[in-house]
C-alpha cells in the first residue's frame, strides 16, 4: 500500500503550491511531486488589449515581480515598434531596475529564506518568520533592513511613479527625465546601499558559512543537482540584468548557446505536465526525454546562482571580488549546490547597489532626451530581462493597430520548474527514512524549493477562484478525512495518508489534476 506525506501549503513564497511525497513499501521515498494548483490564464485574457497597456497590465500578475514585468514588457514594445531608447532613457531604466533587484533580493533573504538559516531549520514553526529574525538579529539590525528597503523603494517611486507598480516605461524611452536635485537625492541612498550590501555579506559569512552545521548543509549531497545554467550577460560575458545576450552553459561550464531574446524559441521548449498548472521549460539541445530524466538531460536553472554560473564575472569591483570568493569556497565552477543560491543572491545585492551608484554618478542620467518616438507598423515584439527569479521573456504579436493577437510569457520560475522538482525529490529521499518525518525535516524539504525564490503566480498566471491553504488527509482506502484547523490548531504538517483519491497502488504515484480548494484555514509560517 502506498503511503503519502503532503505538505500543503508550502510556505514563505509567492503563490500556492503543494508537495506530495509518496513512500514505498519500506516507507522510504519513492517519488516526490511539486504541484502548482493555480490556473494559468494571464496570456489569454491579454489578447484583444492594446500592446501599450502591457507594461502596466502584466505587472499585476503578482506582488513581487511587477518591475520585472514592466521592464520586459517595455522592451518588448521597443522591439514591436522598432525603436531604440536614447542613452538617458537607458540609464533611467538601468537605475530603476537595479534598485528593484536590490530591494527584492533583500525581501527574500531577510524575510522568506533567512529564517531557515538565521533562526534555524529546526526552530519552532512560529519562530521561522520576520519576528524570529528580529529576535535573533536584534531590533536595530532589522530596523536597518526595513529602513534600507524603504529608502530604495522611495527612490523607485521617485523614478518610476510608484514603488510597487511603475508607470515610467514607454516604447522608445521613459515618461519623464530626472532633475539634478533628484539625482542628488538618489546619491544619498546609493552609497548607503553599497555599505548595507557589504554588511549583509559579512553577516552571511559569520552566521552561515562559519557555522559548521550550515556549512555542511550547503555542501551536502541532498541539496545538489547537476544541471545546465542560463543567464543574461554583456558583451564580455559578465552578469547584466536587462541588457545583453542570453547565455547557456552545460553542467561542466562549457558555453552551449549565446543568443538574443528574439531567438528564445530556437533554444527553449515549454511542456504541459499532469498535475500542475505550471508549464516547465527544457532545453531543445540536449532535448529532454522522460526516459532520460535526471541530471544534465535538458534540465537547466536560472536566477542568482545560475546567472553567476553562466557568466564569467561581474562588471563592478566589489561584486567581482565576492563572485571570486564564492567559487573559491566551493572549489569548482559551475557550483551545483542549491543552497548556494542564497549566497549568490547577496552577491547580486552588492552588484545592484554598485550599479545604482555607478549610474547615479553618470551626468547623462539627467539629460533631457528621454524618448525615441515610434513610427513603425507593429507586428511582433520580444523583450527580456533577468527577474530576481530568473530569465523573463515577453513575446507579443499584434495586428496593424497594435492590438494583441497572441501573448507568450516565459517567466523565471518556469525555467526552474524541472530543477525544483528534482531538488525536492532529492532532499525528500535523503531526509525521510522509514516514514519518519518531523516538522523540522519537512521544513528542510521546503528549503530545497525555497532557495529558488519561486513565484508561482507568475509561473501560472492565476485567473479567478480562491484557493485557500488546505491539507488532504486520506485513510488507507483513499477516503478523504476532514479536519478543522480554524480553531488555531497549527500542529505538525506531517500527515501520513493512504493511496490517492481515485485509485491505489502504483496509480497513486501518478500526479492527477490539482485537488479542489478546501475550506481549511490555518496560519502558515
Amino acid at each position: 500500500m502506498t503511503r503519502k506525506i503532503t505538505i500543503d501549503p508550502i510556505t514563505r513564497l509567492e503563490g500556492h503550491g503543494t508537495i506530495d511525497i509518496f513512500l514505498d513499501e519500506n516507507r522510504d521515498v519513492e517519488r516526490a511531486l511539486f504541484q502548482v494548483p493555480e490556473f494559468r490564464g494571464f496570456e489569454k485574457f491579454c489578447e484583444g488589449r492594446a500592446a501599450e497597456e502591457m507594461p502596466t497590465l502584466t505587472q499585476k500578475i503578482c506582488g513581487v515581480c511587477p518591475t520585472a514585468h514592466h521592464i520586459a514588457s517595455t522592451k518588448a514594445l521597443d522591439d514591436l515598434y522598432r525603436v531604440t531608447p536614447p542613452v538617458t532613457a537607458g540609464l533611467v531604466r538601468d537605475l530603476m531596475y537595479n534598485a528593484f533587484m536590490f530591494e527584492d533580493h533583500l525581501l527574500h533573504f531577510f524575510i522568506l529564506s533567512g529564517p531557515d538559516f538565521i533562526v534555524g531549520p529546526d526552530a519552532p514553526r512560529k519562530d521561522r518568520n520576520l519576528l524570529g529574525m528580529l529576535r535573533v538579529l536584534g531590533e536595530e539590525a532589522m530596523k536597518k533592513v526595513m529602513d534600507m528597503r524603504r529608502r530604495v523603494r522611495d527612490m523607485m517611486a521617485l523614478i518610476g511613479g510608484s514603488p510597487l507598480h511603475p508607470v515610467f516605461g514607454l516604447p522608445g524611452g521613459v515618461a519623464r527625465a530626472l532633475s539634478e536635485e533628484e539625482r542628488s537625492k538618489v546619491l544619498e541612498v546609493t552609497g548607503d546601499a553599497v555599505d548595507f550590501a557589504m554588511n549583509s555579506l559579512y553577516m552571511f559569512n559569520d552566521l552561515v558559512l562559519e557555522n559548521p552545521v550550515f556549512s555542511r548543509m550547503i555542501r551536502s549531497d541532498m541539496f545538489f543537482i547537476k544541471t545546465s545554467y542560463m543567464g543574461m550577460v554583456d558583451e564580455d560575458n559578465r552578469v547584466n540584468f536587462h541588457e545583453g545576450k542570453i547565455r547557456i552553459v552545460d553542467p561542466d561550464g562549457r558555453e552551449t548557446a549565446r543568443f538574443a531574446a528574439s531567438e528564445y524559441l530556437d533554444h527553449l521548449e515549454e511542456r504541459v505536465e499532469d498535475g500542475t498548472y505550471m508549464k516547465p521549460l527544457f532545453l531543445k539541445n540536449p532535448r529532454w526525454k522522460r526516459a532520460g530524466e535526471g541530471e544534465g538531460k535538458g534540465v537547466y536553472r536560472v536566477a542568482p546562482l545560475a546567472r553567476l554560473n553562466a557568466a564569467e564575472g561581474m562588471s563592478t569591483s566589489r561584486a567581482q571580488a565576492e563572485y571570486t570568493r564564492l567559487f573559491d569556497y566551493f572549489g569548482e565552477k559551475p557550483v551545483h549546490h542549491t543552497l548556494a543560491y542564497h549566497w549568490a543572491r547577496l552577491v547580486e545585492v552588492l552588484y545592484a547597489a554598485e550599479k545604482m551608484d555607478e549610474v547615479a554618478r553618470n551626468p547623462e542620467l539627467v539629460g533631457t532626451c528621454i524618448r525615441t518616438l515610434p513610427h513603425a507598423r507593429p507586428e511582433e515584439g520580444i523583450g527580456a530581462c533577468e527577474a530576481p527569479r530568473g530569465t523573463l521573456i515577453h513575446h507579443y504579436k499584434t495586428d496593424e493597430r497594435g492590438i494583441l493577437e497572441s501573448v507568450n510569457l516565459i517567466v523565471g520560475t518556469q525555467n526552474n520548474a524541472a530543477a525544483i522538482c528534482q531538488s525536492v525529490q532529492k532532499a525528500a529521499a535523503a531526509l525521510i527514512k522509514g516514514g519518519q518525518a518531523s516538522e523540522g525535516l519537512l521544513n528542510r524539504v521546503e528549503m530545497a524549493f525555497r532557495a529558488y525564490d519561486p513565484c508561482l503566480a507568475c509561473a501560472t498566471h492565476t485567473l479567478g477562484g480562491d484557493r485557500g491553504p488546505g491539507i488532504n488527509i486520506l485513510d488507507q482506502n483513499g477516503k478523504r478525512l476532514n479536519r478543522d484547523f480554524s480553531s488555531g490548531n497549527t500542529e505538525s504538517i506531517v500527515h501520513m495518508t493512504g493511496a490517492g483519491e481515485g485509485g491505489g497502488g502504483s496509480d497513486a504515484l501518478l500526479p492527477g489534476p490539482p485537488h479542489p480548494a478546501g475550506n481549511d484555514a490555518w496560519s502558515a509560517t
